[in-house]
């Protein structure tokens, strides 16, 4: 799918963030159990690596979104973001339970934002509000 520019950044992000889902999901379901160490590998993984990319969503896409009306899709998106820091911070402490939900959120999570998010994104925001998104992207630490 062809997205904008100031979105193809958080849209290159979302690969890893399959592959951290699918770890989670396999880790999940291993024969002798899940340990803790894939979770404690997987919640560091997502502190590093898609907590920047929910700030920058958070900092600049959602209130652009916000301000256009989407309240539904930015409502979604903030509570989604808020459940997968909830389940990051129970791998984090020994929650090994957690994996298998953890992976199915955001594997669900990815496909919103790229399915509905993103292309609402480019059909309601300016080019100069999508603009100031990605120049609000390029100042974080590519993932």
């Amino acid at each position: 799918m062809k997205r904008h520019a100031a979105l193809l950044g958080l849209s290159r992000d979302h690969h890893l963030a399959l592959v951290i889902a699918n770890r989670a999901k396999r880790a999940s379901g291993e024969a002798d159990g899940p340990s803790q160490g894939p979770a404690s590998e997987i919640a560091g993984t997502f502190y590093r690596e898609i907590e920047p990319h929910f700030q920058t969503e958070e900092n600049g896409l959602l209130p652009a979104l916000e301000k256009a009306g989407q309240s539904r899709l930015v409502t979604q998106t903030l509570a989604e973001h808020k459940m997968l820091r909830e389940l990051a911070g129970l791998l984090e402490k020994g929650g090994i339970d957690m994996l298998h939900r953890f992976g199915e959120l955001l594997d669900r999570h990815v496909r919103f934002e790229e399915r509905e998010l993103f292309p609402m994104t480019e059909s309601v925001l300016t080019e100069e509000e999508l603009d100031g998104i990605a120049s609000k992207a390029d100042g974080r630490s590519e993932i």
